[in-house]
């Protein structure tokens, strides 16, 4: 028989590998000139040095189409084949694995481009205009980013607002039917700070498919906000999955049928977190400390904090003790991972802090059931 840490641990890591599927991937294919910043805005809102690490996995036997995958986002690379050389290639090859991709599931298909543009560079070509034409009658959504656009005062430089003016004016099918001003990097020389990135994630939300609102949430690093959305709504799901498993009280000693649901939450906002499941298993054991030999007094250690556990005739768990540990259990753990997320719990040899990981749990939990316990 597996140790109790033995036995959460293979849990977890089994809940993750499932959340992990649940979630997806969003699969974006960016293009432009050689020169054009690319790479440097792929990594300032996906938060990883991802542009750089290799081609991936064709998208279909023969494709010179790869999808580099990174988690859950896949980086759209053309093999070889240069945009404003190989333009007739490459709108084939994306044609040809379009058609046959949409046979796969959703996880497997390009949902989105973004065409690049330098913006000090004063002309927009016509090949560029029928390329993004032709991207858009392939099945693909375009948003164009005009890059490494300067910024004083709040004024973006006069280059670049004319040449975004007279893109507007052709009419193109791109997302809002304009081009978004960024600039991905902080300019150190010039003091000038990024801009215009939350601008085009947002685009990107309401242009992509539904069906993958969560993989890019997941994937993003820029907007925190939705995230805590993200990882907000699992929560209140997972209550109510508990509360509705405990409909008719389950007795105290039974109280491991929650843990499925439970691990589950913890797996899926570790994976909005990008933590990484060696990282995010470790923490899970630090903050479950209770569990046992085969699992079946899980959490048993926190659930006496919850007001009516074990008072009841029998000991039984209702819907209601289910629900109100299941949340503080969420809410604690989403503290968690979010100050692991940011660098948090770290020591410095590199591994996690797993007591500074259980007392910032624990103190988490205890806070958001205190309310419910003076009631």
């Amino acid at each position: 028989m597996p140790s109790g840490s033995d036995w959460f641990s293979t849990e977890f890591r089994a809940q993750f590998d499932k959340q992990d599927g649940a979630i997806g991937r969003f699969n974006l294919a960016i293009f432009g000139k050689t020169g054009v910043g690319k790479s440097t805005l792929i990594n300032a809102i996906f938060g990883e040095e991802v542009a750089e690490t290799g081609i991936g996995a064709p998208v279909t036997k023969g494709s010179k189409i790869y999808i580099d995958r990174h988690g859950h986002l896949g980086i759209v690379d053309t093999a070889g084949l240069e945009v404003g050389k190989d333009d007739r290639e490459i709108l084939s090859e994306l044609d040809k694995a379009m058609k046959q991709m949409r046979r796969q599931p959703l996880s497997d298909q390009i949902h989105l481009t973004w065409y690049c543009v330098r913006g000090m560079d004063r002309r927009f070509e016509d090949a560029e205009a029928d390329f993004i034409r032709r991207l858009d009658k392939i099945g693909l959504p375009v948003i164009l980013v005009l890059t490494q656009v300067p910024m004083r005062d709040g004024h973006y430089h006069p280059d670049a607002i004319a040449l975004a003016e007279h893109i507007r004016s052709l009419g193109l099918p791109i997302a809002d039917g304009r081009p978004y001003l960024t600039l991905a990097k902080e300019d150190s020389f010039t003091g000038a700070r990024a801009h215009g990135l939350l601008e085009v994630l947002d685009a990107s939300f309401r242009v992509a498919p539904e069906g993958v609102e969560l993989a890019l949430t997941t994937a993003q690093t820029i907007d925190q906000k939705r995230k805590a959305l993200a990882a907000q709504r699992d929560i209140v799901l997972a209550a109510g999955s508990a509360a509705t498993a405990a409909a008719v009280p389950i007795p105290f000693s039974d109280a491991a049928m929650l843990v499925p649901i439970q691990l589950g939450l913890m797996a899926r906002i570790a994976h909005i977190y990008k933590i990484k499941v060696e990282r995010a298993a470790l923490m899970a054991i630090a903050t479950t400390t209770a569990a046992t030999q085969g699992g079946r007094a899980a959490f048993s250690g926190l659930i006496k904090m919850v007001p009516g556990a074990g008072t009841v005739a029998g000991g039984m768990i209702g819907a209601a003790v289910a629900s109100s540990f299941t949340f503080a259990l969420g809410q604690a753990w989403l503290v968690v991972c979010q100050q692991m997320a940011s660098g948090q719990f770290m020591t410095g040899n590199g591994n996690v802090d797993t007591s500074a990981v259980r007392d910032a749990f624990l103190h988490e939990f205890r806070k958001r059931m205190a309310p419910i316990r003076r009631k």
